[in-house]
């Protein structure tokens, strides 16, 4: 008796100390298992030059993403622009920014959520008579980076499915991840799932309806950051970027750049 309360009075804390052990050491491989999230960003020069992306690059080359032409390099001969924009919604300037580029003869990307595609068919369908590329922005808008598998090819297919359903076209293999948001594992299902991942070297803050940036300070920035090869990201709800797009698109093909497509960047 007097060696089992002994055993006991041993083993008893032995055990709790395990026990702490086994949950710490439980937590801490859940926590390495959860995805590292990044917020992309990009630095700018103001020296019309492409800006680097440092780490990122070595993923985005390893899963298909892109930020920039890196075929068409600071002093390449030809210069091209890629003109993109995240759309959620109609606000009366998704449809001034489709006049103009219909004006001007310009293609571009749209990246869409679910609420345009079901409230906005017609819009859509002058986005496709246009010759422009309606792309994937998922449905719900949500951070996609801590995402499994799973959950990200429902955003994803969920929406190419909505597409197919109203235009009889597959969705283009186009994914801009909401807010920048991304993570390895991400970009990775994103490519098992067909589709190239589509950053931006330029934005700037256009989204907020209620600040929205004077005309002539927007017009400077944009342009002063402009470089070849430049994947440009706007907000065709801007009434900022409704005013300004002419302007621009003048600007820069008075500075020698055309217009190209996601397929040319990607080589698609």
């Amino acid at each position: 008796m007097k060696y089992r309360k002994l055993y006991i009075r041993l083993f008893v804390p032995f055990l709790a100390i395990c026990l702490v052990f086994s949950v710490n050491t439980f937590h801490s491989v859940c926590a390495q298992s959860q995805p590292q999230s990044y917020h992309w960003y990009v630095k700018r020069n103001n020296e019309h030059r492409q800006p680097e992306a440092d780490e990122a690059q070595a993923l985005f080359e390893k899963y298909d993403a892109y930020y920039v032409d890196k075929a068409h390099a600071d002093n390449a001969e030809d210069k091209v622009l890629y003109l993109t924009f995240d759309a959620g919604y109609e606000n009366g300037n998704v449809a001034k920014i489709l006049s103009v580029l219909r004006e001007k003869k310009v293609p571009a990307a749209f990246f869409v959520l679910k609420h345009l595609l079901l409230k906005e068919p017609s819009l859509i369908d002058r986005m496709l008579q246009d010759g422009h590329l309606v792309c994937n922005h998922t449905m719900s808008h949500k951070d996609t980076s801590a995402m499994t598998d799973e959950q990200l090819a429902a955003e994803l297919n969920g929406l190419a499915s909505i597409y197919k359903e109203q235009t009889g076209k597959e969705m283009p293999r186009y994914y801009r991840p909401p807010e920048g948001k991304y993570s390895e594992s991400n970009l990775r299902c994103a490519q098992k799932l067909g589709y190239k991942t589509i950053f931006w070297s330029f934005a700037y803050a256009d989204w907020d309806n209620d600040k929205q940036p004077d005309l002539e300070a927007a017009k400077k920035k944009v342009l002063e950051n402009t470089h070849n090869g430049a994947v440009i990201l706007l907000h065709p709800t801007s009434a900022t970027n409704a005013a300004i797009l002419a302007d621009l698109i003048d600007t820069w093909r008075a500075e020698g750049y055309r217009f190209g497509s996601l397929d040319e960047l990607t080589g698609a």
